[in-house]
């Protein structure tokens, strides 16, 4: 597992935009598996959930996006995990760590 959280200076919709953009930009095989959101008050909590195929590992590796924001700024949250093929610990997170650095990229230029 892989993880990487950062306050953007943008609302939220422009930074799952931005996210999203990148994420599916980046990789051929990425899709989104999953759009969920929530709203209490003024806070909204957007989760998406991609995959694609790691060519290193030869496998598929995930990536959960968790936005939280109310205001000009929201907060980020990502994970990327899988893409290991050992049965009782990890021998390889390069799959996790390329997903992951498309999201390090584009979240970068949003703080």
């Amino acid at each position: 597992m892989a993880a990487f959280t950062c306050t953007l200076r943008c609302g939220i919709d422009e930074a799952l935009r931005a996210l999203e953009d990148a994420v599916l930009g980046g990789s051929v095989s990425a899709t989104r598996e999953a759009a969920e959101e929530l709203v209490s008050g003024g806070c909204r909590c957007a989760v998406r959930v991609y995959e694609r195929y790691s060519a290193l590992g030869g496998n598929r590796v995930s990536l959960s996006l968790t936005l939280l924001g109310g205001g000009p700024c929201t907060e980020l949250c990502a994970v990327a995990s899988g893409g290991s093929q050992a049965l009782f610990f990890k021998i390889n997170t390069f799959g996790e760590e390329a997903f992951l650095d498309c999201v390090r990229a584009a979240a970068e230029r949003l703080r």
